[in-house]
């Protein structure tokens, strides 16, 4: 069986409250397509998705940080099977108006209604619905920490960095990791676990067969606490509301709390050393208790204990 693979994207654009999804009408079939294209020698999926969408839409796009979809079909080319792998991107786009490519006679922005009319493989419409369900959470997540990074100029006495680290990582993925709040490396770079503690953590999900880039990674407090000390407990009241919707707009099914702080205030739990390898199940959600990669670092005896924490996670979530 010949085997190809091409990469495109779902490309979005807000109408009100909504979005609506670019379709475009083949010229030879008449059906209705995503931009995609087989991917070039030397080209990563992404330059091979944004060379697609500029050569059959013409339009420059930065693709979403974090979503990937992967769709497999097969179909056959004169007489053989070939099985197709395209992978998808997300981008969104401020204007209507596209200039398709000769491969095209039309196109349409279409509702997500509309879009699974307009699929020609029904067993890609789970793909379409989470392309929109995940923009939808994309534009919320957006709104939530432009207003989460505004808290310093609306809070009296101000006693942390002013430079806003947002959580990391797919807006729908099914594990999420809360920690204590960012550190000196994660308040330049803005992003989360990003300095020794993350490198550790990184070492230690991968340990445990879990793929960073696959989970969400915040913390209780996002914001640097100045020379690593706790965040106080008016610094947490201040954030808590904001780290209780992140949680919403993800939706995940595994919760892996980081260290006494998080153990505290998501689950009312603030010793994890003698709590650890716990999970606690609420409303649906399962909640690990581990330790946190700092304690690891100054500790390097409990790095089999936090690493046996996460496999034994691991185990139980996927019977």
């Amino acid at each position: 069986m010949k085997r190809e693979y091409s990469a495109g994207a779902y490309i979005f654009r807000r109408s009100g409250s909504s979005f609506k999804l670019l379709m475009l009408k083949r010229l030879r079939e008449g059906s209705y397509d995503l931009p995609k294209g087989h991917i070039e020698d030397g080209e990563t999926e992404e330059q091979a998705a944004k060379r697609e969408i500029m050569e059959e839409v013409g339009l420059r796009v930065d693709l979403m940080p974090s979503f990937r979809d992967v769709a497999n079909y097969e179909y056959y080319r004169d007489g053989r099977k070939v099985r197709k792998t395209v992978v998808y991107f997300i981008a969104e786009v401020s204007k209507p108006n596209v200039r398709v490519s000769e491969e095209h006679s039309g196109y349409l922005w279409c509702d997500l209604d509309d879009a699974l009319r307009h699929v020609y493989y029904k067993n890609f419409f789970p793909h379409v619905k989470r392309a929109f369900e995940y923009v939808k959470r994309a534009a919320e997540m957006r709104a939530l920490n432009g207003e989460y990074e505004k808290l310093p100029s609306k809070t009296k006495g101000w006693d942390l960095s002013k430079r806003f680290v947002p959580g990391e990582g797919p807006l729908d993925a099914g594990m999420m990791i809360v920690g204590q709040a960012p550190g000196a490396n994660e308040d330049e770079q803005r992003r989360p676990f990003v300095g020794r503690s993350g490198q550790l953590l990184t070492k230690v999900l991968g340990e445990a067969g879990i793929g960073r880039k696959g989970v969400y990674i915040c913390s209780v407090v996002q914001f640097f606490p100045p020379k690593n000390r706790m965040p106080s407990k008016t610094e947490v009241d201040l954030c808590r509301g904001f780290l209780a919707r992140q949680m919403g707009i993800v939706k995940p099914k595994v919760v892996v709390l980081l260290g006494n702080l998080a153990g505290q205030e998501v689950l009312g739990i603030g010793e994890v050393k003698s709590n650890h390898g716990r999970i606690i199940v609420r409303d649906g959600v399962k909640y690990a208790l581990t330790l946190h990669p700092a304690a690891v670092l100054r500790f390097p005896v409990l790095h089999k204990l936090m690493a046996g924490d996460l496999k034994s996670l691991m185990k139980q979530i996927s019977k």
